[in-house]
């Protein structure tokens, strides 16, 4: 590869400013991957086939078949399909090797042709030349980079671990963090026991999926299996059943237990906002404590079911505070009826002062006044059984 080869591929590596995966996969794999979907055909590169792919996007650059490599990145699969080949053969045959020659001296990690034709021999030659892998698909472009897609992204896919239990509760996936001992696994076991799905106990695999949803699963080893201190390591589906565990499961609420504390606030109406970032994608996360006493498995159960109202629209907190300050606006803002017109004779008589004693007119239709004073009571601390809801309440004026 020449200097001025090297300062293209350069720029192009420069120019892509795409997601970090931190993972790879060589193209030898990835072509005899047997979940590919589709059969790649090796024309050309067999010395390459070590080269690795770190995108989970492949990329279709004709511009470069013209001599423009500027946003061509050689770490993804190169894709030329039936327009990029048409534009070939319309050349004559040195422009056609010198374009061919032009693209597969950028250092590509591989190059898949989607014709069913005869692959222009120009293509063969650049690939054995550069040790660049050529490859043929008999299937459509829009086949064969929705099959490389859906490879690539559970190859590639960014992964984390974590210390926690994930369950599928209601079809909602719970992930119970906490320090250790703090009943994360007992609270799996309560809700397998009331018919929910244990996905993964103790170490939790997470990774990124597009369009940014994450996912977790268990380890190989800790598959299905539960620990539980007094009773050991117990193994869920041989206990309840096939229908008692989950594989893989979207991380949709992360639950983080803590123990009770009264110098701790807690969230009392249901409007928080706190997040828990996983691969750099943000989850509801709520915080739930615990005491003795307190039945956990009812509480996963409702917070399973409150996300699947919020997901279909109705939030119940959100809507209550708004029912609450719309009826303290109302009270503290009072909408006066609209005056009734009275009797003609009232409207063009003299008015006359009422005799001593006796009720006026205006003293009949006098509405009561309100006198709107503070509740006096401060917040409450996090032990009291009630939520603390800022409220006016109105004193009459008596007499």
């Amino acid at each position: 590869m020449t200097s001025a080869d090297e300062d293209r591929v350069h720029a192009a590596e420069t120019a892509y400013a795409g997601p970090e995966y931190g993972t790879e996969l060589n193209v030898g794999a990835l072509a005899g991957d047997p979940h590919l979907g589709i059969t790649l055909t090796r024309l050309a590169g067999e010395a390459g086939l070590e080269r690795p792919i770190r995108h989970p996007r492949v990329q279709k650059s004709g511009l470069a078949l013209a001599g423009h490599f500027h946003g061509v990145v050689p770490t993804r699969v190169q894709v030329l399909g039936e327009t990029e080949l048409a534009y070939l053969e319309a050349m004559n045959t040195e422009a056609r090797s010198n374009a061919a020659r032009g693209f597969f001296s950028l250092g590509l990690s591989c190059v898949v042709v989607t014709h069913a034709g005869e692959t222009p021999r120009a293509l063969v030659q650049a690939g054995e030349a550069t040790g660049t892998p050529l490859f043929v698909s008999s299937e459509r472009s829009s086949k064969t980079i929705n099959s490389l897609h859906a490879l690539l992204d559970d190859r590639l896919a960014p992964t984390t671990q974590l210390h926690g239990v994930l369950v599928d509760v209601f079809g909602i996936g719970l992930l119970l963090l906490g320090k250790s001992g703090i009943g994360k696994s007992e609270c799996a076991l309560e809700l397998v026991l009331r018919g929910h799905r244990l996905v993964a106990d103790d170490v939790v695999r997470c990774e990124w999926r597009p369009p940014g949803m994450i996912f977790g699963g268990p380890a190989d080893l800790l598959r299905h299996h539960i620990e539980v201190r007094g009773l050991g390591v117990l193994n869920i589906k041989d206990l309840f059943g096939v229908t008692s565990v989950n594989e893989r499961k979207r991380i949709d609420v992360v639950v983080r237990l803590a123990e009770w504390s009264d110098k701790d606030e807690y969230d009392r109406l249901g409007v928080g906002d706190q997040t828990h970032t996983i691969l750099g994608q943000a989850i509801r996360m709520l915080t739930v404590p615990v005491r003795p006493g307190r039945d956990m498995g009812s509480i996963l159960e409702i917070a399973a079911r409150n996300e699947l109202l919020r997901r279909a629209g109705k939030d119940s907190a959100r809507a209550f505070i708004e029912r609450v300050e719309a009826t303290l606006h109302q009270r503290i803002h009072p909408v006066e009826p609209e005056s009734m017109a009275g009797p003609v004779d009232d409207l063009i008589a003299p008015h006359k002062p009422a005799a001593h004693g006796a009720p006026s007119h205006d003293a009949k239709h006098k509405l009561p006044t309100t006198t709107w004073v503070s509740s006096g009571h401060e917040k409450p601390s996090a032990t009291e059984s009630s939520a603390w809801i800022p409220a006016v309440r109105p004193k009459r004026d008596e007499g």
